[in-house]
This record gives structure tokens, sequence and C-alpha cells, in this order.
């Protein structure tokens, strides 16, 4: 447990990484939603795109933010005289909004820390008003690091902080942020870490398996396998897929799990394809036909001659939850142990919302779910013309929240709750999406289709949410 946030003089030791950030002159503001109006949501998208190289913000007329070099790895404890780190300075006004952002800036994982942190900034430079203040907090990419960072947030004034990342480092510094009535929105997909003012936007994975899954029943699929990790992602996974099909009933009629550090797949996707006892059936054919002799048992030896198997696979989709390289393997192996493409469909979720998925021929005309590609396109050639390389993916969820946190943020430098709980939701870089009360971000997926060069939307997302029932 983490104790009650500490006042200033006894808080630990800092473990910010750089002053606050702030836009350099006032912007237009999207107004909020209006409750009593038809459902139309709030954009959160840029006024106007970005232009290209490090000049000038079309928008503001100021320099864009420079990319900011991850600090050096960091290890050890804290101490008092510790210079790595910088407390930012109180704010001059205390009407003056100040958001807490905290990322693994330091350590492995500065990498999409520093592009997280790069998406935030470029949502300042569109959004804030120029007395707005983003605090950059570093975590150092554990659960311990996350606590010191909040508790400084907290003791600096932050009435609002955005990440942090993982899941640890959510439940590290919920009781912290929970007694001091600040609101957190995390980045991580662990829904287990929400509740009581703390929200997440990540992308979950029930969502998805639940958007993919129910577009192929409507689409005469029945009979449903799962091959997933064996960890907390793949465990979700599962849940979500057994939910879904007892609703639809639906029949999950195999379920493999294999471990995510194994170098050799091929037993679990043998396993999988039922490959050994399919195989038997078809020696023991052979050796049947061979014994008659006839006419007729010779054409049809002649029709098994290219067969590896005897009978299909007991399902006709089959949902991957992998991405990156290790899905691109168990891809290859599938016709491998005859589980063939053209006959089973493949599922995926938001892991194969990436470039170059197509170029494995098992993964073609396969189906997953993912946020509409739109606006994140346009959010990814902005970023790549101000700081010159691709963002991470998850790099639009540090846009989305800051672009929230600035519209939303009021007169007196706080934040209303009820503001961000719109029914309406928002439409933001990753398109439609809303926050429950629960803590949770619901969003309008689409369902795509795995194409060679580009996949292709093949089931839009919807307009507008339904009322809410939680």
């Amino acid at each position: 447990m983490i104790p009650q946030p500490p006042v200033p003089a006894a808080r630990p030791q800092p473990a910010v990484t750089q002053a606050p950030i702030t836009a350099p002159a006032p912007l237009p503001v999207p107004p909020p939603p209006v409750v009593e109006a038809p459902p139309v949501q709030a954009s959160i998208e840029a006024p106007q795109p970005v232009a290209s190289g490090l000049g000038p913000d079309p928008i503001s007329g100021q320099p864009l933010p420079p990319e900011q070099a991850p600090l050096p790895a960091t290890s050890g404890p804290l101490t008092e005289d510790d210079d790595r780190y910088q407390t930012p300075p109180p704010p001059q006004q205390s009407d003056v909004p100040r958001v807490a952002i905290l990322l693994p800036l330091s350590g492995p994982h500065a990498a999409i820390g520093q592009t997280l942190l790069n998406a935030a900034q470029l949502a300042l430079f569109h959004f804030a008003d120029k007395r707005f203040e983003l605090l950059p907090q570093d975590t150092r990419g554990t659960a311990a690091g996350a606590a010191d960072a909040a508790a400084l947030a907290i003791g600096d004034g932050a009435s609002l902080i955005l990440g942090p990342l993982f899941a640890t480092s959510v439940e590290a510094i919920a009781p912290a942020a929970r007694a001091a009535g600040v609101t957190v929105i995390a980045f991580s997909n662990d829904r287990r870490v929400v509740g009581s003012r703390v929200f997440t936007m990540g992308f979950l994975p029930g969502e998805q398996v639940d958007r993919v899954v129910r577009y192929a029943y409507r689409k005469g699929l029945r009979n449903f396998a799962l091959l997933a990790p064996d960890n907390d992602y793949g465990t979700a996974v599962a849940a979500a897929m057994n939910d879904t099909a007892t609703a639809l009933s639906a029949a999950i009629t195999r379920t493999e799990f294999y471990d995510p550090l194994a170098e050799d797949l091929r037993p679990v996707v043998r396993n999988l394809a039922d490959y050994d006892a399919r195989r038997r059936n078809l020696l023991d054919e052979r050796n049947a036909l061979q014994s008659r002799g006839d006419e007729v048992a010779r054409l049809a030896l002649k029709r098994l001659e290219n067969k590896q198997t005897l009978g299909d696979v007991s399902f006709d989709a089959l949902l991957i939850a992998e991405g990156g390289k290790r899905l691109e393997a168990i891809a290859a192996l599938l016709p491998h142990f005859d589980i063939d493409p053209k006959k089973t469909r493949m599922l995926g979720t938001g892991l194969w919302d990436v470039p170059g998925i197509g170029r494995e021929p098992a993964l073609l005309d396969a189906w997953f779910a993912a946020p509409p590609p739109g606006k994140r396109a346009e959010f990814t050639a902005q970023y790549s013309q101000i700081y010159g390389k691709e963002p991470a993916r998850i790099a639009t969820l540090a846009y989305d929240a800051t672009a929230i946190a600035a519209v939303f943020a009021r007169g007196d430098g706080k934040f209303d709750l009820s503001e961000i709980l719109s029914p309406q939701g928002f439409t933001g870089r990753d398109g439609l999406f809303r926050f429950l009360t629960e803590g949770i971000t619901q969003r309008g997926l689409t369902v795509q289709q795995v194409k060679r060069t580009k996949n292709r939307v093949i089931d839009r997302p919807p307009s507008g949410f339904n009322p809410r029932t939680n």
C-alpha cells in the first residue's frame, strides 16, 4: 500500500525528467459535448495538419517541440543529493491547470516512453491554452518509480495524472491518487487496474475479441478455436471469447495455450490441428484401400496422394492472440500442419493492427478488430514530419489523453469528472471512444481484412454509442 500523499516537505526524491511544458500561445479549444443535444461526439482531432519539418507550428506560429533524448537508465534508491532529476517549479498562479504525465523515460522502456511524451507534446501544441502546464515524470518503468513520480506530481499540485503505462505501475499509484482526489487516465490495457477515479485508455483485448467474433458469427461461422499465450493477455482473450461464444450459442471446439517465451511453436500448432490423429486416419485409409486392390480403390488412392491428413479440423475460425514476429511464425506453421487458411478463417485482435502483416500468405484475407485507421494515419504523418520517424502504435493514447486534459481544463485549474464521462464520447485519433463509470474505455471498432499491401475495412465502426447500461 502507498501512504497518503505527503506534503511537499516530506515527499520522496523527485522522479521528474524536465521542467513543465506549456503551450506558447492561446489556441482555439473545441467546446465540451452538450449532453442535452443529439448524440454528437466531441472532436479532439487537430484543427489542421502540421507542417513538415521542424519549423513553426501552423496553428500557433511558435516553434514545434523538439524530441527529447531519453534519460540514462538509473538504478538504486534515490537520495536527497541525487541530481538526475529536477523538481518542477510551483505554478505562478493557483488557477493554472497542471497535468502530470507518468512515463518510463529511462530504463529499458525509455524509447516507448519518449514516443508517448512526444505525442503528448504534439497534442499540447494543438489544443492547450498557454497557461496549461504538462509535467512529465519518469517512472523508470517500475512500480516503485511510478509511486515516487505520482507522489511528486500530487505534491506539486497536479489535478490530473496521465499514465502510467504498465498495469503494475497503475496499481502502485492508485491508492495515493484516490486519497488525494486526483483522477488518473492510464495507458494500460489491463481492465483489472481501473475503478474509483482510475481510468484507462488502453486498447482492451476483450472488446476486440467480442467485435471480431460477433462479425464472424454474422458471416456464418459457428465453430471457433483459440491459440493464445499462457499469460494475462491470453487469459483475458480466452475469457472474452468464451463470454461471446456463450452469448451467441457458438462453440469453442479447441483452445491451446503456449509458453510466451517458447522458441519452438510447432508442438502447440500440431496439437491445435489434431495433426497426429488426422494423419493416422489418412494412413489407415490408404492401407485399407491398398488391401482391396480393385479399380475403385486405385482411383481413391490416387486422390489421396497429395494429402497430409484425412478429415477436417473441428473449427471453421481460428483466433490467434499474438502479434509481430511470433504471429508470423505461427501463421507459417498452419499449412505445415494442414490447417488450410482457405477453409479456416483466421481471426485476430488489435495486435494485428500494424503495417506489413499481409506479407505472410497464411494471414491474407484474415479478419481482425481494431480502431478505424483514417485519423491515426493523419497523426502518424504529422508525427513523422516533426520527429523524423514513425510513432509507436500506442502513441495515439497519449495524444488523445492530453487533448482531453487540455480541452476540459477549467478556469480554476481543476477538472470536472463529469466532462470525462460524457455519454456521447469523443472522436480522437483512434476514432470514437468514451469512458465508462467503471473506468474502462469503450471504443467504436472496425473489422479489417488483411491484404498484401494495405488492410481493408470491411465493417465500419458505429456512428455513436447506445445509452449506457453499466
